[in-house]
């Protein structure tokens, strides 16, 4: 059997890995596209090791994305992402990755899809595909090329590199697709009750913002926030009632028509995150975090279990809840005066901040902002057998 030869670029977005394509390279029927897509990640694998394949065996790692110029007034390039699930023959395009977000505007500037300045800040209008929703990376060029290398310092990646910076428009997701904006908090509520089998009932902030995002307290998972990933994902009857709390809410903001239909396909979004008062803990790089340095604790599953360190959209969506009063980030951490506010993570600390206001009763988030970094590991041809 021959192979086919692809070409793509394997990148680190924020802390997050994927592979890269341009979207000519590959076919236009999305069945032929997810089928090339799998192999290449090397899903699924009942070993859970993605062994012959480019994916990472993690939900941080088993990414693709497909770029090509955008048409739509204002932006560069258009940027669609696939979350690989491991063990099932599935590709969730449902939401997007906010870290490998930090990667598309290098990518798009290295593939000359976008030109940049010799020397200085390279500005990339992205528009994001799945959620109909504009964001800006401002990427730093020296001598014409994409600056990689930099002392900017991320916790979850080893090592320092060029800091990007980006900005979500108008984060609220969008099911439609048709970039109007999605109402932020898709029940009306900024706290609603869940009545979860097996959990009980448990009050929730539903909210659409970078992705659709869960918020509960941790004490009401048996959880204090200071966790890292060793504590919760061996445990199979927490993930059973993280996923419980997480499929229920999906059909609660319209995502789902069932709990079952949630957790067979639609494993990437809702995000179920848990947040509590600051404490200090040690973060998985042996690294102290000092409960003074931070104002709250945050974790977030992902593909279920729990991430090891913060989904890009789940800090825009704790960035946007944090600026809402009323929800259950803001009555543990509203934001500050400046809209930003600081959490603790698995892997370390992160700041992010929002520009929130409030028009007739309802609740908008115009921006999110966050530093990321991103750097490109492999470029050249995949093999996909044919």
């Amino acid at each position: 059997m021959k192979q086919l030869r692809i070409p793509a670029v394997y990148m680190r977005g924020g802390t997050s890995k994927g592979v890269f394509f341009l979207a000519e390279d590959l076919p236009s029927d999305p069945a032929a596209r997810d089928r090339i897509l799998l192999r290449v990640i090397g899903s699924p694998d009942p070993y859970g090791k993605h062994t012959d394949g480019m994916g990472g065996a993690t939900s941080s790692t088993s990414k693709v994305v497909i770029l090509s110029k955008s048409k739509r007034p204002g932006c560069d390039v258009d940027y669609n992402f696939g979350q690989v699930a491991i063990d099932r023959p599935v590709i969730d395009w449902s939401g997007n990755c906010g870290n490998l977000s930090a990667a598309v505007g290098p990518f798009a500037l290295s593939a000359g899809l976008v030109k940049g300045p010799a020397d200085g800040l390279a500005t990339v209008n992205i528009w994001q595909v799945n959620i109909a929703k504009k964001i800006v990376n401002h990427v730093q060029m020296r001598g014409g090329e994409v600056q990689e290398t930099g002392s900017f310092e991320l916790d979850g990646v080893t090592f320092p590199a060029a800091e990007v910076k980006l900005e979500f428009l108008d984060p609220a997701a969008d099911e439609e697709g048709d970039g109007a904006g999605g109402a932020i908090f898709p029940t009306g509520n900024r706290i609603d009750t869940l009545d979860v089998p097996g959990v009980g009932k448990i009050e929730a902030t539903l909210i659409n913002a970078g992705n659709p995002t869960i918020f509960v307290d941790a004490a009401k998972l048996g959880l204090k926030g200071t966790e890292l990933q060793g504590d919760v994902n061996g445990d199979k009857a927490l993930l059973a009632r993280a996923e419980a709390v997480r499929s229920l809410a999906s059909v609660a903001m319209g995502l789902a028509k069932t709990p079952q239909e949630a957790t067979e396909k639609r494993p990437h979004t809702p995000k179920l995150a848990f947040v509590n008062r600051p404490a200090a803990y040690t973060a998985s790089d042996g690294k102290k975090v000092e409960a003074g340095a931070i104002d709250l604790l945050a974790r977030i599953f992902s593909m279920g279990v729990l991430h090891h360190a913060m989904t890009g959209t789940g800090a825009v969506a704790i960035a946007a809840a944090a600026a809402i009063p009323g929800t259950v980030v803001s009555r543990v951490a509203p934001a500050g005066a400046d809209g930003r506010v600081r959490f603790g993570h698995p892997s370390g600390t992160l700041s992010v901040g929002a520009e929130a206001a409030e028009q007739g009763g309802q609740w908008t988030v115009r921006k999110v902002m966050m530093s990321r970094s991103a750097r490109r590991l492999m470029e050249g041809w995949v093999r996909v057998p044919g």
